[in-house]
Protein backbone atom coordinates (compact mmCIF):
# COMPACT_ATOMS: atom_id res chain seq x y z
CA UNK A 1 0.00 0.00 0.00
CA UNK A 2 2.87 2.43 0.69
CA UNK A 3 3.85 2.58 -2.99
CA UNK A 4 0.27 3.21 -4.08
CA UNK A 5 -0.07 5.90 -1.41
CA UNK A 6 3.08 7.61 -2.67
CA UNK A 7 1.62 7.80 -6.20
CA UNK A 8 -1.70 9.05 -4.85
CA UNK A 9 -0.22 11.70 -2.60
CA UNK A 10 2.10 13.03 -5.31
CA UNK A 11 -0.78 13.54 -7.75
CA UNK A 12 -3.11 14.94 -5.11
CA UNK A 13 -0.56 17.48 -3.89
CA UNK A 14 0.78 18.40 -7.35
CA UNK A 15 -2.70 19.29 -8.56
CA UNK A 16 -4.48 20.30 -5.32
CA UNK A 17 -7.03 17.52 -5.78
CA UNK A 18 -8.26 17.45 -2.17
CA UNK A 19 -9.29 20.42 -0.06
CA UNK A 20 -10.49 20.68 3.52
CA UNK A 21 -14.07 19.48 3.92
CA UNK A 22 -14.40 17.74 0.55
CA UNK A 23 -16.89 14.93 0.17
CA UNK A 24 -15.43 12.58 -2.42
CA UNK A 25 -17.10 9.72 -4.21
CA UNK A 26 -15.08 7.03 -5.94
CA UNK A 27 -16.56 5.73 -9.19
CA UNK A 28 -16.40 2.04 -8.30
CA UNK A 29 -16.58 -0.32 -11.27
CA UNK A 30 -15.18 -3.36 -9.48
CA UNK A 31 -12.00 -3.47 -11.57
CA UNK A 32 -8.45 -3.30 -10.24
CA UNK A 33 -8.05 0.46 -10.74
CA UNK A 34 -11.22 1.62 -8.98
CA UNK A 35 -10.74 -0.80 -6.09
CA UNK A 36 -7.11 0.30 -5.67
CA UNK A 37 -8.22 3.94 -5.73
CA UNK A 38 -10.93 3.32 -3.14
CA UNK A 39 -8.57 1.48 -0.79
CA UNK A 40 -5.84 4.05 -1.32
CA UNK A 41 -8.07 7.02 -0.52
CA UNK A 42 -9.47 5.22 2.52
CA UNK A 43 -5.93 4.64 3.80
CA UNK A 44 -4.95 8.24 2.99
CA UNK A 45 -7.99 9.55 4.84
CA UNK A 46 -6.58 8.30 8.14
CA UNK A 47 -3.55 10.60 8.14
CA UNK A 48 -4.02 13.27 5.44
CA UNK A 49 -3.84 16.77 6.94
CA UNK A 50 -6.97 17.90 5.10
CA UNK A 51 -10.15 16.21 6.32
CA UNK A 52 -12.38 14.68 3.65
CA UNK A 53 -15.35 12.29 3.59
CA UNK A 54 -15.45 9.28 1.29
CA UNK A 55 -18.20 7.21 -0.33
CA UNK A 56 -18.41 4.88 -3.33
CA UNK A 57 -20.93 4.92 -6.19
CA UNK A 58 -21.33 2.16 -8.78
CA UNK A 59 -23.36 2.48 -11.96
CA UNK A 60 -25.15 -0.77 -12.78
CA UNK A 61 -25.06 -0.88 -16.60
CA UNK A 62 -27.30 -3.92 -16.83
CA UNK A 63 -24.68 -6.46 -17.85
CA UNK A 64 -25.17 -9.98 -16.52
CA UNK A 65 -21.72 -10.07 -14.96
CA UNK A 66 -22.29 -6.95 -12.82
CA UNK A 67 -22.11 -8.13 -9.19
CA UNK A 68 -23.78 -5.73 -6.74
CA UNK A 69 -23.15 -7.93 -3.73
CA UNK A 70 -19.44 -8.11 -4.46
CA UNK A 71 -19.22 -4.30 -4.60
CA UNK A 72 -21.22 -3.89 -1.40
CA UNK A 73 -18.97 -6.38 0.37
CA UNK A 74 -15.81 -4.69 -0.93
CA UNK A 75 -16.95 -1.37 0.55
CA UNK A 76 -18.19 -2.93 3.79
CA UNK A 77 -14.79 -4.50 4.48
CA UNK A 78 -13.10 -1.09 4.56
CA UNK A 79 -16.03 0.79 6.12
CA UNK A 80 -16.98 2.92 3.08
CA UNK A 81 -20.62 3.75 2.39
CA UNK A 82 -21.79 2.26 -0.91
CA UNK A 83 -24.50 3.41 -3.31
CA UNK A 84 -25.64 1.77 -6.54
CA UNK A 85 -27.18 3.70 -9.43
CA UNK A 86 -29.38 1.73 -11.82
CA UNK A 87 -29.13 2.48 -15.55
CA UNK A 88 -30.17 1.33 -19.02
CA UNK A 89 -26.69 1.60 -20.54
CA UNK A 90 -26.62 -1.94 -21.93
CA UNK A 91 -30.07 -1.56 -23.46
CA UNK A 92 -29.31 1.84 -25.02
CA UNK A 93 -25.77 1.22 -26.26
CA UNK A 94 -25.80 -2.45 -27.22
CA UNK A 95 -29.43 -3.51 -27.75
CA UNK A 96 -31.11 -0.42 -29.26
CA UNK A 97 -28.29 1.50 -30.95
CA UNK A 98 -26.06 -1.54 -31.50
CA UNK A 99 -22.96 0.67 -31.41
CA UNK A 100 -19.92 -0.81 -33.19
CA UNK A 101 -17.66 1.51 -31.20
CA UNK A 102 -19.61 1.83 -27.94
CA UNK A 103 -16.92 3.09 -25.56
CA UNK A 104 -17.48 6.84 -25.98
CA UNK A 105 -21.27 6.73 -25.62
CA UNK A 106 -21.07 4.27 -22.72
CA UNK A 107 -18.54 6.48 -20.91
CA UNK A 108 -20.67 9.62 -21.42
CA UNK A 109 -23.82 7.94 -20.12
CA UNK A 110 -21.97 6.49 -17.14
CA UNK A 111 -20.36 9.84 -16.33
CA UNK A 112 -23.70 11.63 -16.40
CA UNK A 113 -25.22 9.12 -13.99
CA UNK A 114 -22.18 9.32 -11.70
CA UNK A 115 -22.39 13.11 -11.62
CA UNK A 116 -26.09 13.22 -10.80
CA UNK A 117 -25.74 10.51 -8.14
CA UNK A 118 -22.75 12.28 -6.59
CA UNK A 119 -24.82 15.47 -6.33
CA UNK A 120 -27.71 13.55 -4.71
CA UNK A 121 -25.35 12.44 -1.96
CA UNK A 122 -23.78 15.85 -1.39
CA UNK A 123 -20.41 15.15 -3.03
CA UNK A 124 -18.33 17.91 -4.58
CA UNK A 125 -15.55 15.66 -5.94
CA UNK A 126 -15.74 12.58 -8.16
CA UNK A 127 -12.61 10.41 -8.17
CA UNK A 128 -11.91 8.30 -11.26
CA UNK A 129 -9.44 5.42 -11.39
CA UNK A 130 -7.45 6.33 -14.50
CA UNK A 131 -3.80 5.31 -14.17
CA UNK A 132 -0.60 6.38 -15.94
CA UNK A 133 -1.15 3.89 -18.75
CA UNK A 134 -4.60 5.38 -19.37
CA UNK A 135 -3.05 8.85 -19.64
CA UNK A 136 -0.61 7.72 -22.33
CA UNK A 137 -3.09 5.51 -24.18
CA UNK A 138 -5.62 8.35 -24.35
CA UNK A 139 -2.90 10.67 -25.65
CA UNK A 140 -2.11 8.27 -28.51
CA UNK A 141 -5.79 7.57 -29.23
CA UNK A 142 -6.52 11.28 -29.58
CA UNK A 143 -3.43 11.91 -31.69
CA UNK A 144 -3.82 8.94 -34.06
CA UNK A 145 -7.61 8.78 -34.40
CA UNK A 146 -8.72 12.38 -33.79
CA UNK A 147 -5.67 14.34 -34.93
CA UNK A 148 -5.21 16.37 -31.76
CA UNK A 149 -2.68 16.49 -28.95
CA UNK A 150 -4.67 15.94 -25.78
CA UNK A 151 -5.39 13.59 -22.93
CA UNK A 152 -7.72 13.83 -19.95
CA UNK A 153 -7.02 16.45 -17.31
CA UNK A 154 -5.78 15.57 -13.79
CA UNK A 155 -8.50 17.87 -12.41
CA UNK A 156 -11.53 19.25 -14.22
CA UNK A 157 -14.42 21.31 -12.90
CA UNK A 158 -17.81 20.75 -14.52
CA UNK A 159 -19.84 23.95 -14.60
CA UNK A 160 -23.23 22.28 -15.05
CA UNK A 161 -23.00 19.86 -12.15
CA UNK A 162 -20.59 21.91 -9.97
CA UNK A 163 -18.67 18.65 -9.41
CA UNK A 164 -14.88 18.44 -9.80
CA UNK A 165 -13.38 15.35 -11.42
CA UNK A 166 -10.09 14.20 -9.91
CA UNK A 167 -7.79 11.40 -11.05
CA UNK A 168 -5.46 10.55 -8.16
CA UNK A 169 -3.89 7.47 -9.83
CA UNK A 170 -2.42 9.29 -12.84
CA UNK A 171 1.16 8.63 -11.68
CA UNK A 172 0.59 4.94 -10.93
CA UNK A 173 1.67 2.56 -13.72
CA UNK A 174 -0.79 -0.22 -14.42
CA UNK A 175 1.83 -2.84 -13.56
CA UNK A 176 2.18 -1.41 -10.03
CA UNK A 177 -1.58 -1.58 -9.54
CA UNK A 178 -1.57 -5.21 -10.70
CA UNK A 179 1.26 -5.96 -8.25
CA UNK A 180 -0.69 -4.35 -5.41
CA UNK A 181 -3.82 -6.36 -6.17
CA UNK A 182 -1.84 -9.60 -6.41
CA UNK A 183 0.31 -9.07 -3.30
CA UNK A 184 -2.67 -8.08 -1.15
CA UNK A 185 -4.73 -10.97 -2.56
CA UNK A 186 -7.55 -8.56 -3.39
CA UNK A 187 -10.54 -9.90 -5.28
CA UNK A 188 -11.77 -7.89 -8.27
CA UNK A 189 -14.77 -8.31 -10.52
CA UNK A 190 -13.58 -10.73 -13.25
CA UNK A 191 -15.07 -8.65 -16.05
CA UNK A 192 -16.71 -5.24 -15.99
CA UNK A 193 -16.93 -4.34 -19.69
CA UNK A 194 -17.95 -6.44 -22.73
CA UNK A 195 -15.33 -4.59 -24.80
CA UNK A 196 -12.41 -5.78 -22.64
CA UNK A 197 -9.59 -6.93 -24.90
CA UNK A 198 -11.17 -5.91 -28.24
CA UNK A 199 -11.17 -2.10 -28.28
CA UNK A 200 -8.89 0.41 -30.02
CA UNK A 201 -7.39 1.08 -26.60
CA UNK A 202 -6.09 -2.49 -26.51
CA UNK A 203 -4.24 -1.88 -29.79
CA UNK A 204 -2.66 1.25 -28.34
CA UNK A 205 -1.75 -0.64 -25.17
CA UNK A 206 0.14 -3.20 -27.28
CA UNK A 207 1.86 -0.43 -29.25
CA UNK A 208 2.96 1.29 -26.03
CA UNK A 209 4.32 -1.99 -24.68
CA UNK A 210 6.43 -2.51 -27.82
CA UNK A 211 7.72 1.06 -27.60
CA UNK A 212 8.70 0.51 -23.97
CA UNK A 213 10.69 -2.59 -24.89
CA UNK A 214 12.64 -0.66 -27.53
CA UNK A 215 12.91 2.63 -25.60
CA UNK A 216 12.92 1.88 -21.84
CA UNK A 217 12.42 5.51 -20.78
CA UNK A 218 9.68 6.28 -23.32
CA UNK A 219 6.93 6.49 -20.68
CA UNK A 220 8.81 9.07 -18.60
CA UNK A 221 9.62 11.03 -21.77
CA UNK A 222 5.97 11.09 -22.85
CA UNK A 223 4.71 12.12 -19.41
CA UNK A 224 7.35 14.85 -19.31
CA UNK A 225 6.33 16.11 -22.76
CA UNK A 226 2.66 16.24 -21.74
CA UNK A 227 3.54 18.29 -18.64
CA UNK A 228 5.92 20.63 -20.46
CA UNK A 229 3.33 21.28 -23.16
CA UNK A 230 0.77 21.89 -20.38
CA UNK A 231 -1.71 19.69 -22.23
CA UNK A 232 -5.20 19.84 -20.67
CA UNK A 233 -4.02 21.42 -17.43
CA UNK A 234 -1.05 19.13 -16.86
CA UNK A 235 1.16 21.94 -15.57
CA UNK A 236 1.84 21.09 -11.92
CA UNK A 237 0.46 23.53 -9.38
CA UNK A 238 3.27 24.76 -7.14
Amino acid sequence: MQKILSYLRKAIENYNMIEEGDKITVALSGGKDSITLLMGLKALQRFYPKHFDLIAISVNPGFEFFDSEFLKDTCSKIDVEFFEAESHIKEIVFDIRKEKSPCSLCANLRRGILNSTAIEHGCNKLALGHNEDDVLETFFLNMLYAGNLSTFAPVSYMDRSKVTLIRPLIYAPEKEIKKFIKRQNIEVMPKNCPMDGISKREDIKEMLYKLTVKIPNVRANLMGAIKRAEINGWKEIK
